[in-house]
């Protein structure tokens, strides 16, 4: 059985790991591989599958292969902690802006998106996360100003769940999560740098007090390839 494509897989890993190609950089053609290599272009593609199963690269059709960075930050969700808490449990130092603060009234429209009750008067914000010098996740929110009263931009910056828990004296209890992967729109085009990705991955968080009030309502768009979501399961 033909074993080429193991030694060649092996080589590209190597250059990945040794930063012979950077993260984010596009790999050579399938062509020039086959040129450096001297095999078939199946050959290539076998490797190329294998460094994509292992999270190395990611092909974007008609543009070719990309090598993903491999600084990657694991959200748990098996349980409801703040952004500020699982940044500290991940090791990696984000910074967060907020390019965009208002008031507004949920409506019918909002209401079906947000669950949110029609009538109430909200927060809504964006918060933008970066990371190494990259905007990497884009989070929209809406607070209800009833729940969340005195909330500014600079609490937002620092951690709102801090200030609801530990100044506002609210206990938060549960949340509802859909995670989609979505293709990119011209806000994430806009607030994160994108690189070569069509798509993110998108997580809707309908937020509850222990009372089971909905507070909340948060959609974080993540680019994909810095991030890896993580889950505990167990067998009844």
């Amino acid at each position: 059985m033909n074993r080429r494509y193991l030694a060649i897989y092996e080589e590209i890993r190597q250059g990945i790991i040794e930063g012979v190609y950077p993260p984010g950089e596009k790999l050579p053609s399938e062509n020039d591989f086959c040129k450096k290599f001297e095999t078939s272009r199946g050959t290539i593609r076998r490797a190329l599958d294998m460094l994509a199963e292992e999270g190395l690269v990611n092909s974007m059709h008609g543009k070719g292969v990309f090598v993903l960075d491999q600084n990657t930050i694991s959200f748990s969700f098996g349980g409801l902690v703040s952004f500020k808490e699982a940044n500290e449990n991940s090791g990696v130092v984000f910074s967060t802006t907020v390019p965009f603060f208002t008031e507004l009234v949920i409506d019918k429209k909002l209401e079906q998106k947000t669950h949110l009750p029609n009538g109430i008067d909200v927060y809504h914000l964006y918060r933008v996360r970066k990371l190494d010098g990259e905007r990497v996740i884009l989070d929209i929110n809406y607070f209800s100003k009833e729940k969340c009263a005195g909330l500014t931009p600079e609490i937002a910056e620092k951690s709102i769940y801090d200030y609801i828990e530990n100044d506002l004296e609210l206990k938060i209890g549960f949340a509802q999560r859909v995670i989609q992967v979505e293709q990119a729109t011209g806000k994430d085009r806009e607030y994160l740098d994108m690189k070569a990705f069509g798509f993110v991955v998108v997580v809707r968080n309908y937020v509850h007090l222990y009372d089971g009030t909905i507070f909340e309502y948060t959609e974080s768009r993540h680019r994909p390839d810095r991030f890896v979501f993580t889950d505990f399961a167990r067998r009844r």
